[in-house]
């Protein structure tokens, strides 16, 4: 129980430590060599640049939905759920 625990939250640690730099890689991936963003003259416009600019939020959900999977088996395991 206490492992999944612990694994839950280094899975947080580190998957918020790295999110600043999924970050910085989608903005960019959305810039051009101007560095224009959402401008004219960007490489990615319409509703793929839309999508581009949620990868972040669906990093940051993956990262929270494996770290509540992880307590919750250690907590299924123990008996407390």
């Amino acid at each position: 129980m206490l492992g999944n625990l612990i694994a839950g939250f280094i899975v947080i640690i580190v998957g918020m430590a790295i999110a600043p730099t999924v970050a910085n890689e989608v903005a960019g991936a959305r810039q051009n060599a101007s560095g224009d963003v959402g401008g004219s003259g960007v490489n990615i416009t319409g509703a793929s640049s839309t999508i581009l600019a949620l990868v972040t939020l669906f990093y940051v959900l993956g990262i929270a939905a494996a770290a509540i999977g992880i307590a919750t088996l250690g907590l299924r395991n123990a008996g407390l759920m």
